[in-house]
Formats: C-alpha cells, structure tokens, sequence
C-alpha cells in the first residue's frame, strides 16, 4: 500500500487515505489491515493495534468528516456541526500515550481508539489554529490531497513535488511539445 505523508499534518494525512476525490476515488483503507499498516507508517503508535470493521468505520468517518472540515475551514464557510460533533466526540478519548525509551527515543502506545483520539485531537488543534489559514488543495486535477503550505512565500502548488508536481510539470511539457 502506498501511503504517501506530505500534508504538513496527521490529521491532513489520514484525510489523505482517500485519494483522488474528484476523478476517479481510490480508498487506501479498505480492510482493518491497511488502518493498522497506516497508523503505525504514519508514527503513531509502535506496534499496530488490533482493528476490527466496526473501527475501521468510525476511522474512516471520523477522515471524512475531517477533510469536509478542512474544505469548510480553507473555503472559510460554515463547519457542519454533525462533522464537529464527530471529531470533538471522539477527540474526548483518552490518546495514543507516549514516554522516553532507555536509549532516548519516543515509545507510542495505545489502541485504535487512542489513534482517532489522537487524530481528532491534531484536526482539533489545525483546524482552530492560525495554519488553518494555510490549508490549501492540490492544484492537480487528478488530486484532492490537503496540505499545509508551511513554504516561505506560501505559493505551493501541489501536496508533492515528486508526485503531483512531477506529474503536471511533465503533462505541461508534452502539451508544449505537441504543440510545436
């Protein structure tokens, strides 16, 4: 499973599970399994949790209702109070905990429902932030990742270089090329 992580924010890129919104839809959680290999990718927890559909289903609620957050937040409209209900609900749990290892480095622990919690909690602190202004959408047409545009003139253009920028770049230069 290929999941990329460029949105600048957790919560951006759990939204980004979903891929592709606008064309053609590609859902990169479909089994527990692909949660459990994304959270642990993502560095939230060490040891993948145990998920079950029923999780995976609130996860993918709790996503959904995130990036219409995020849209309403960058669009500056009105956030939908089912969608806010859903992420202070579950932002209410207890979160993944963490604690220094002998060697120094961070140990994460918790369960699924200390990752949403977790989840919740950073879409929470973003979206009623002063980055929230800096929310932008991928300019390619194919893509619908969120982003933070943390770049110095605040001109990104795409949630990856290497990925939808390369992508644009190179379909702009064939279009020259043809044209010619």
């Amino acid at each position: 499973m290929e999941f990329l992580f460029v949105s600048g924010d957790p919560a951006l890129d759990f939204a980004g599970t979903m891929q592709y919104r606008y064309a053609d839809p590609a859902e990169l959680l479909r089994t527990p399994d692909d949660f459990r290999e994304w959270i642990v990718r993502a560095g939230l927890l060490d040891v993948p949790p145990s998920v079950d559909e029923q999780q995976l289903m609130r996860a993918i609620e709790l996503r959904e209702a995130i990036y219409r957050l995020a849209i309403a937040t960058r669009d500056g409209t009105r956030l939908a109070e089912s969608d806010r209900a859903i992420v202070n609900g579950m932002a209410l749990a207890p979160p993944v905990t963490m604690a220094l290892g002998a060697s120094g480095g961070i140990l994460r622990s918790g369960d699924t429902e200390a990752v949403m919690a977790t989840l919740a909690r950073k879409a929470v602190v973003l979206l009623g932030s002063d980055r929230a202004r800096l929310i932008r959408e991928c300019d390619a047409s194919w893509c619908s990742r969120l982003y933070v545009d943390s770049s110095r003139r605040g001109s990104r253009r795409w949630c990856s270089m290497a990925s939808c920028g390369n992508r644009a770049k190179v379909a702009a230069f064939r279009e020259r090329q043809q044209g010619r």
